[in-house]
């Protein structure tokens, strides 16, 4: 039996998989993790009402954790899967972390960093969004749906 290749659907999946935790926590379904040399350093998921910190946003808690892991602030040759496009802090967190790539999932039209501050990531970093599109935007949907 081969190894599933390690691509962007791969780690996307995994993003996913924290998304899940998240939603069976009570959490908003955001997962993410980071990946350098083809292996994940870090992953995360919303943790805002267990931490009771509206900042436990699954990028800013990932970044943390790769940092941590490789011991350095800047995240350049490291990429970011996030299951929903980051809001504008999160931007923010991962523009002065200098990751150098940010792949995404769904879009968000309300709170999405494209649309508030487009400029907010590194200027070298690339951006991929639509990864799973629909199987992350699934789970922002169910997530409500249940809840109303």
């Amino acid at each position: 039996m081969t190894a599933p290749p390690l691509d962007d659907t791969y780690f996307m999946k995994q993003a996913l998989a924290e998304a899940r935790t998240a939603a069976s926590e009570g959490e908003i379904p955001v997962g993410a993790v980071i990946v350098c040399n083809n292996q994940v350093i870090a992953r995360a998921h919303n943790q805002t009402e267990l931490l009771n910190d509206a900042t436990a946003h699954a990028e800013i808690l990932a970044v943390t954790a790769a940092s941590g892991t490789l011991g350095a602030k800047y995240l350049t040759e490291c990429t970011l899967y996030v299951t929903v496009e980051p809001c504008v802090m999160c931007a923010g967190a991962i523009g002065w972390a200098q990751l150098s790539k940010v792949v995404y999932g769904a879009g968000d039209e309300k709170r999405g960093f494209r649309r508030y501050a487009p400029q907010a990531l590194h200027p070298k970093t690339v951006v991929l969004s639509g990864v799973l599109e629909a199987e992350c935007a699934e789970e922002m949907q169910k997530f409500f749906r249940e809840r109303r």
